[in-house]
C-alpha cells in the first residue's frame, strides 16, 4: 500500500501523515517542490524536527537553493524511496501539495534531464507565453502557472518536445486521499496562519536577500519573491502581507483545480474542531479500500 496525502496549502496534511504514519507503520516523502531546499522553512510551513514524532521523512531539505533540482530528479529519487521504504516492510506516505511532482512519482511518466533551469525566470507570463506557443507543437498547460511555464520553455528551448503524457498509475495499491474546507474558512486559515509567519520569515528572506542570493526556488516561491522589492524600499510591509496572502489563496485554487482534474482523489472536509474525527474518517476509508484490491 502507498498513501498520498494531497490538497491545498494550509489545510492540515502534515498533521494528517503524522497521525497516519504512526497507525500503518508508514514512512514520509515529501511532495512539495519548495520543502526540497535548505533554509525554505518558515514560508513553506515546513515540519520541524520536533514534530515528526520520530517518523522517518524522505526528500526534505535535501538541496541548497543554487543547486538544480527538477521533476526529473524527484521522480527518480521518488521512486528510489518508495521501494527502500516497502522493502523494510513499511507504508510510503506521500504528503504535499505539488501535485506534478506527486503524478511524476506515481505515474507512467517519462521526463528528459532539464538543463538550465533558472533560464527564464525573469519573464512575465505574457512572455512566456508568447514564446512557448511560437514552438510548433500542441502543448496544453495553465496560462496562468508561471513556474509550469518556466519549465515547458525550458525544456523546449533544451530540445526536449516530448510532452506525452499518461495516465496509467505504476501503483495500483495507492490511496490518494484529498483535504478540504470550505473556502472562506480556508481562505481564513491561510491568511491568519500567514500573519503569524510574518517575522520569522523575513528573517529568513533577508538571509538570501543579503546574501544576493535570486535562484529560481526564491524568485517562484510564495513568501520569498514578495519581500525582496520590500527590502529594496519598493513596497510598504503591509502591501507584501496583503500580495503573499493573495497569492496563497490564488495557489490555493490551482491546487483544487489540478488534483480534481488530474488524479482520481477521495475527498474528506477537515473537521477543525475536533481533527480526531477527521482522522477516523479517514482511517475506516483506507480499511475499507485495502480489503477491496
Amino acid at each position: 500500500m502507498i498513501l498520498a496525502i494531497v490538497g491545498p496549502t494550509g489545510v492540515g496534511k502534515t498533521k494528517l501523515s503524522i497521525e497516519l504514519a504512526k497507525q500503518y507503520n508508514g514512512e514520509i516523502i515529501n511532495a512539495d517542490s519548495m520543502q526540497i531546499y535548505k533554509g525554505l522553512d518558515i514560508g513553506t510551513a515546513k515540519i520541524k524536527p520536533e514534530e515528526m514524532d520520530n517518523i522517518p521523512h524522505h526528500l526534505l531539505s535535501i538541496k541548497n537553493v543554487e543547486e538544480n533540482y527538477t521533476v526529473y530528479d524527484y521522480q527518480k529519487e521518488a521512486r528510489k524511496k518508495i521501494e527502500e521504504i516497502k522493502a523494510r516492510g513499511k507504508v510510503p506516505i506521500f504528503v504535499g501539495g505539488t501535485g506534478y511532482y506527486l503524478k511524476a512519482a506515481l505515474y507512467d511518466y517519462h521526463f528528459q534531464k532539464e538543463e538550465n533551469i533558472n533560464q527564464n525566470i525573469d519573464l512575465t507570463e505574457e512572455e512566456l507565453i508568447q514564446k512557448i506557443d511560437a514552438y510548433p507543437i500542441d502543448i496544453s498547460y495553465d496560462k496562468k502557472n508561471k513556474k509550469r511555464m518556466q519549465r515547458i520553455l525550458n525544456r523546449l528551448e533544451n530540445g526536449d518536445t516530448n510532452f506525452t503524457k499518461s495516465s496509467t498509475l505504476l501503483y495500483p495499491d495507492t490511496i490518494f486521499i484529498g483535504l478540504t474546507a470550505p473556502r472562506e474558512i480556508l481562505y481564513q486559515k491561510i491568511n491568519e496562519r500567514f500573519l503569524e509567519m510574518v517575522n520569522p520569515l523575513m528573517k529568513e528572506v533577508k538571509y538570501f536577500y543579503d546574501h544576493s542570493i535570486y535562484t529560481k526556488p526564491l524568485q517562484t516561491g510564495i513568501g520569498y519573491k514578495e519581500f525582496y522589492p520590500y527590502f529594496r524600499g519598493e513596497k510598504t510591509l503591509e502591501e507584501v502581507i496583503e500580495e503573499c496572502q493573495r497569492n496563497s489563496r490564488k495557489y490555493a485554487k490551482r491546487q483544487y483545480t489540478w488534483f480534481k482534474n488530474q488524479m482520481n482523489i477521495t475527498w474528506f472536509t477537515v473537521h477543525y474542531e475536533d481533527f480526531s474525527k477527521t482522522i477516523n474518517e479517514i482511517k475506516d476509508y483506507i480499511e475499507k479500500e485495502r480489503t477491496s484490491v
